[in-house]
């Protein structure tokens, strides 16, 4: 992948009226006289985008609570905001949803901020607009996950520069951020090139899969219309051969650092790869992972989301796949044991069930202590789960045939098997098997299965149990945490920070049960 220095952009924290407006500025920029060129664009842009890269995003606090809300990873922790998030029992002063939620309108005002400077470089559109273009993409990321976690959110696509401006700001309904997001994106897709020179730079491949998802999340369980474009969208990307995408040959590929750059299948991608930051910059989804004690990275992980012996018991020990998503042996201590004797580390938070493998095995080179920092690209999406979103829209349409062979798709790459190394650092080879076998009819719970396999553990089944309103089914007794019987229906977003709520009474009343 060709590195990038991510610049932090100096930019005034007092630019809406959802964050603290007395809270230390981490500088001042001002647009006037620094947009130039194209690439003082590109900069702005850069620095929208680093935001995410951050431990307060993607790097721990919203990618674990993603993890914790689903019905996929069990808890090893008392800390009280993530037990809050695994039970879900949030409260309105989770720290960790102040904290990325933060974050998440920092970037925002960062895509603003390259967005609006953008209007002072005068050259033509065809020069400006595709760099533009990726601030728009960028802003509309930001807001789909502001959108499916909190529903209607402050939509801000200019500036707040003062206090009084930002005393009027109020959440705006959750239609019309949905709404705005699509514009951005169809803005992105008309002005970004095919591809980039690397899947964390929006793509106009990158735009058309992101319309897609957004309108499979529209669609819910019976939206047709918005089934109907998602499955169109997700086609467009399938049939454009412009776009150079595929499935990678090895699914471990896709979840080893120094192979990840070469693969096919990444659209786009929050790029870790060797920042140089302080520790809030880092990526801690490894250690968060992985196995307390184990002596690789220099310590083995925090033993913080683990998966319950039930889920790893679901998936199918000839799948190759689930041998790439779970860790089922380790060293410890210089002894090597299998997954039932994992708590010989002797630490409270250690357990006896396989771990996630996804993050722990190949962290690359600027990997730190526990594998803290890592060069992981992280594939927000993917062409395999474009894939699926053509096969789960096409069901819901009568596209039963096409849906089929989209899935197939997938089950086919998972049985050509792979390379590997297993937990005590032994290299693998998984013969190409038959299984998953393709199969020979396709209902929206066959996708839906085949998303729960794929995209272990990536932080995209809490967002298909709220679009689809699985709650009640996977949080049950049955479930594959057990009961979680503090589920209802309210649970499907989460609450607005308490304190936003405090400084601007106009973003209440709160989501319901909170």
């Amino acid at each position: 992948m060709k590195t990038y220095k991510y610049i932090f952009l100096l930019i005034g924290l007092s630019i809406m009226g959802c964050s603290d407006l007395v809270e230390e500025p981490i500088g001042v920029l001002s647009p006037d006289g620094f947009f130039q060129t194209t690439n003082d664009i590109q900069t702005a842009v850069e620095g929208a985008k680093t935001h995410a890269i951050n431990e307060k995003f993607w790097g721990r606090k919203l990618s674990i609570a993603l993890m914790l809300r689903s019905d996929m990873v069990n808890l090893q922790s008392d800390q009280t905001r993530r037990v809050e998030h695994d039970q879900l029992t949030t409260l309105t002063d989770n720290g960790m949803i102040s904290e990325f939620w933060l974050k998440t309108y920092q970037g925002i005002a960062a895509a603003n901020l390259a967005i609006e400077g953008a209007e002072q470089v005068n050259v033509d559109d065809d020069i400006k607009n595709p760099v533009v273009a990726q601030a728009y993409f960028i802003r509309a990321f930001y807001y789909f996950h502001l959108v499916r976690q909190f529903g209607a959110v402050p939509y801000l696509d200019a500036s707040v520069t003062d206090a009084e401006a930002s005393s009027s700001i109020s959440r705006t309904p959750a239609d019309e951020v949905y709404a705005n997001i699509i514009s951005d994106l169809e803005f992105a897709k008309t002005w970004l090139p095919n591809t980039q020179v690397s899947a964390g730079i929006p793509s106009k491949a990158a735009a058309s899969s992101y319309l897609a998802l957004v309108y499979l999340t529209m669609a819910g369980t019976d939206d047709q219309a918005m089934f109907q474009k998602a499955y169109d969208e997700a086609v467009e990307v399938i049939n454009t051969s412009a776009y150079g995408l595929d499935l990678d040959d090895n699914f471990q590929n896709l979840f080893n650092a120094t192979e990840i750059d070469n693969s096919p299948e990444p659209i786009f991608a929050l790029d870790y790869n060797n920042v140089e930051a302080s520790n809030n910059a880092y990526d801690q989804i490894a250690p968060m992972t992985g196995i307390r004690g184990d002596d690789r990275n220099e310590g083995g992980g925090w033993s913080v989301a683990v998966p319950t012996e039930a889920v790893y018991a679901s998936f199918d020990q000839d799948d190759y796949r689930t041998h790439v998503s779970f860790e089922e042996e380790a060293n410890i201590g210089g002894v090597f044991v299998t997954y039932e004797n994992f708590t010989i580390s002797g630490h409270q938070h250690a357990r006896n069930t396989p771990y996630i493998a996804k993050y722990t095995r190949y962290p690359g080179e600027f990997a730190r202590g526990s594998a803290r920092a890592t060069s992981h690209n992280y594939s927000m999406i993917r062409f395999a789960e474009v894939l699926l979103i053509a096969a789960e829209a096409g069901v819901e349409i009568g596209q039963t045939g096409p849906a089929l062979m989209y899935l197939n798709r997938v089950r086919e790459r998972a049985r050509l098997g792979g390379d590997y190394k297993t937990g005590a650092d032994v290299p693998m080879t998984f013969a190409p098997s038959a299984v998953p076998a393709d199969l020979t009819s396709i209902t929206v719970e066959d996708v839906l299965e085949e998303r729960r396999v794929e995209l272990a553990f990536e932080c995209k089944r809490w967002y298909d149990i709220a679009r689809r309103r699985m709650g009640n089914e996977v949080f049950g007794a049955s479930g594959y945490e057990g009961l979680k019987s503090n589920f209802d229906e309210n649970d499907y977003l989460m609450p607005l920070p308490g304190d936003e709520l405090e400084r601007n009474p106009n973003l209440q009343p709160n989501n319901p049960g909170y």
